[in-house]
């Protein structure tokens, strides 16, 4: 007995420092980006050019994981047809996602960005209805308005609004939900159960292929006409590079040792904790109680609307298989 409740501790005990691990590197990879991105002391305003470094950091380290160190497995099942006519346009849509976001944050805070994105359950279901996964029902539609009202009234409390920060931001949004109705429309019904590592391994590449284009045009003449580079500036891109891989490596290990659901409160959390700390180390992030009140409604929305995809994943599953094997879990990225 002695033993086996050792053992149980200890299995607690490493799962909630999984948690602790992702919530830390998630919100701390949101913040370092916004630092690079807008710091005069960094002095990197390129966020084609960030999103396109994580990608290839992504795409090589992923590559290292699997095949020549063969740490952790890549699912199997890929085919060049699934590749061609899924993966890419998933691929192209986490390019877009990852470049507006970060564009967001040259335009605007970062606890505001953050509060947009809870928007995008809504996002997601009318395109889920648009396509014929979702079905409008009464329930349905009061949980889309209790997230709407709450954007709103957070909108409405933000004190500088800068209008091109907030397209940015809702181009990422929109992004975000084509990208998990395509997950769900060429990639789950197909029968692939891929996890984090997985999704990284075949997406990266697509993605950096996807953003190198308009990085040749948009970015690179201004990068180039900059001229030379401090020493710490690769040395710290690099590490923001490593950051986001890590973060996805720590998502991995909290979907092995918990399930979608703890993910998904992780996930709640994570996004109070990036808000809040906001305030405190940037310059430009001033919070009133209608940011609050507002972005507390939204969040009482997502919360109610992850509880019913959960309930409606589980009906999908059979009893032999276990549910964590069922989602195709999105990547943390979205979250940035």
């Amino acid at each position: 007995m002695a033993d086996r409740y050792t053992k149980w501790m200890k299995e607690e005990f490493k799962t909630y420092a999984y948690i602790l691990i992702y919530i830390a590197l998630s919100s701390g990879q949101i913040f370092f980006n916004k630092w690079v991105l807008s710091s005069k002391e960094m002095n990197f305003p390129y966020p084609l050019g960030l999103t396109l470094l994580h990608m290839v950091f992504s795409s090589a380290l992923c590559f290292l994981v699997t095949k020549v160190f063969k740490i952790m497995k890549v699912e199997e099942g890929m085919t060049l047809d699934i590749y061609i006519w899924s993966v890419v346009p998933i691929g192209a849509m986490f390019a877009m996602t990852l470049w507006l976001g970060n564009t967001a944050y040259l335009y605007i805070s970062v606890a505001f960005a953050q509060m947009l994105k809870a928007i995008m359950p809504v996002a997601v279901f009318i395109l889920g209805v648009l396509a014929g996964l979702e079905v409008m029902n009464t329930r349905m539609l009061l949980i889309m308005s209790v997230i709407s009202f709450g954007v709103l009234v957070a909108s409405y409390g933000e004190i500088s609004i800068s209008w091109i920060g907030v397209v940015y931001q809702m181009g990422g949004v929109v992004g975000e939900a084509l990208r998990l109705i395509f997950m769900e429309i060429f990639v789950k019904r197909k029968g692939l159960k891929l996890n984090p590592i997985s999704m990284m391994y075949y997406v990266s590449p697509c993605s950096a292929v996807c953003l190198l284009i308009p990085w040749i045009f948009l970015e690179m003449p201004k990068m180039d006409a900059r001229g030379t580079w401090s020493f710490k500036q690769p040395l710290i891109l690099t590490l923001n590079s490593l950051c986001t891989f890590a973060l996805n490596i720590s998502v991995f290990l909290v979907i092995s040792h918990t399930s979608a659901l703890t993910i998904r409160v992780a996930g709640v959390v994570k996004d109070w904790v990036v808000v809040l700390v906001s305030a405190l180390i940037f310059a430009d992030t001033t919070l009133t109680p209608i940011n609050l009140f507002g972005y507390a409604v939204a969040i009482a929305g997502v919360v109610a609307y992850n509880n019913h995809k959960l309930k409606k994943e589980a009906t999908r599953v059979s009893p032999a298989e276990p549910a964590e094997a069922v989602p195709l879990v999105s990547t943390p990225d979205s979250n940035r």
